[in-house]
């Protein structure tokens, strides 16, 4: 009767084994890869364009207006934080807790005047994840506005500045985002009628 037991007990703990390394395994994995499309070439002649240069207190809160008024009340809250470096806060659901998460992004004004914003830390709670794996289930889960996209592989975002909805079907480029020296400029490019 001992032994019964004892063979019973180790096969399941075997399966339950079994059960965590293979969720482990698929979480590792990366998922579906989306191809960057390169920047829609605006015509110059039918768009004026006014340089704004910019801080990044001011970022910080167009930033988030601008989440705001896309994301709406979406089901998973998060924010963006503009300092010395581009920051992401928000929570991730795992079981029934939420654990804080906080990456941290170099952002990079492309000659295109599109945005690419490279991953350089990554917090959720104390506990160390892979990249790729949490920039995809962000991609998959958080409402991201028109014009971001994930790219989890290459652990980048990329910010296509011309596909943001603005009024009066006005486009964005970015031209310097030197948050070090606080140096941040934009073209605002307006439409023109002929």
């Amino acid at each position: 009767m001992k032994n019964r037991w004892k063979t019973a007990f180790f096969v399941l703990l075997g399966l339950i084994v079994i059960v965590f390394a293979t969720l482990i395994i698929m979480a590792i994995l990366p998922g579906e890869k989306p191809e960057a499309e390169p920047a829609k070439n605006i015509d110059e002649d039918k768009h004026v364009g006014f340089a704004i240069r910019t801080n990044r207190e001011d970022v910080n809160k167009l930033v988030n207006y601008y989440l705001e008024k896309e994301i709406g009340s979406a089901p998973i809250d998060y924010r963006v934080q503009v300092e010395d470096d581009v920051a992401l806060y928000g929570s991730v659901p795992f079981f029934s807790q939420e654990l804080d998460m906080k990456m941290a992004f170099e952002p990079e004004a492309l000659e295109n005047g599109d945005l690419l914003l490279k991953q350089t830390n990554l917090q959720v709670g104390k506990l160390p994840l892979p990249v790729p794996y949490v920039l995809d289930f962000i991609r998959k889960n958080y409402k991201l506005p028109a014009g971001v996209e994930i790219l989890p592989n290459e652990e980048v975002i990329y910010v296509h500045m011309q596909e943001l909805k603005l009024k009066s079907d006005a486009k964005l480029k970015a031209n310097t985002f030197d948050l070090k020296n606080d140096d941040i400029s934009f073209t605002l490019l307006v439409p023109v009628k002929e």
